[in-house]
């Protein structure tokens, strides 16, 4: 009571603790207001996380670290194939065995096994019995020596001294077995495979045996294959699809870019802030493309290869999510 009659005799005292007591009270307003306020743009963040949620935004650059290919929905045929198995094979068509034109002996080898030949190359050299003169052994066609008989110093007989190989092209020699002789006809498309190089190819069928091998009863059936990059080595086994028919259908993506979420097939599409797993229905299917009857767009883009890896990129934001 002393204190408040002290106050009233002395006015400016008065008005210092009025004016601490308002900016006291400001102050826990402000911060209130800003407690508010920051409470308010959290939410904001939050939802705008919660609108992004289920997209994956990957640039460019990750892109192309992560190997993810893209590609556009669209029309493609969906073939109904036959699977065979075979070897690779020299094209014996473009082959060129080079024997003496003259008995003599060899006096030059200048070609040995693996080397690459050219027309007009020397591969040695024959002093002749006859006029003593020696004369040359050429190469009429680009390819590969795959066979030498000649060493300097021995008579040559008839048989081939080299045996050169052009594989620019090559054959397959698939089997067919008798239930199956009926589906093949010659013309056919032929795609090729060898997994473990990880190389496909596709040939049409040239040449259907007219009997079938004593040991297994199958008919050897022939496709040429374009060899110019040289990754189609003879004497290697592959595996085989024979186009039977081929049904057109309006939409389909690639096999690669199908995934399994939530007991749900999806597929990976980009949109403009990300890629969004899109549930699919699923049509007609071949080893390469499935039909797609709903759930995405002609022309749209999708995730074509290595999409699982968007799918484990989803998986982990899930996982945060639900912490």
């Amino acid at each position: 009571m002393k204190s408040y009659f002290v106050l009233l005799r002395n006015p400016l005292r008065l008005l210092i603790m009025l004016f601490a007591i308002t900016l006291a009270s400001i102050n826990v307003h402000a911060e209130s207001d800003h407690d508010e306020e920051h409470e308010k743009e959290h939410a904001e963040k939050q939802g705008e996380k919660h609108d992004e949620e289920g997209l994956i935004a990957l640039s460019a650059e990750q892109l192309s670290n992560a190997g993810i290919e893209l590609a556009q929905a669209g029309a493609v045929k969906i073939r109904e194939t036959l699977p065979l198995y075979g070897v690779v094979a020299f094209n014996t068509e473009r082959m060129q065995r080079i024997s003496a034109r003259f008995p003599g002996v060899i006096h030059t080898v200048s070609r040995q096994v693996g080397d690459l030949v050219q027309p007009g190359d020397v591969l040695a050299t024959v002093e002749s019995d006859e006029s003593l003169k020696s004369y040359s052994l050429t190469a009429a066609i680009r390819g590969v020596v795959t066979e030498r008989h000649a060493n300097v110093g021995e008579k040559t007989s008839d048989a081939p001294l080299f045996v050169i190989a052009d594989l620019s092209t090559v054959w397959v020699e698939l089997s067919l077995f008798p239930r199956d002789v009926s589906k093949a006809q010659t013309g056919q498309s032929v795609r090729v495979y060898q997994t473990s190089a990880q190389l496909s190819s596709v040939g049409k069928l040239f040449y259907l045996a007219p009997a079938a091998n004593n040991a297994n009863q199958a008919l050897v059936a022939k496709v040429t294959l374009d060899n110019d990059a040289m990754q189609w080595v003879p004497g290697h086994f592959v595996s085989a699809e024979l186009t039977l028919n081929e049904t057109p259908v309006a939409l389909a993506v690639r096999n690669t870019a199908l995934q399994t979420q939530e007991g749900r097939t999806v597929v990976f599409v980009q949109e403009k802030e990300g890629f969004e797993a899109r549930p699919v229905q699923l049509g007609k299917t071949d080893s390469e493309y499935t039909e797609i009857l709903s759930g995405i767009s002609a022309n749209e883009t999708y995730a074509s290869t290595n999409s699982f890896i968007l799918k484990s990129e989803l998986g982990k934001e899930s996982a945060e999510h639900g912490h």
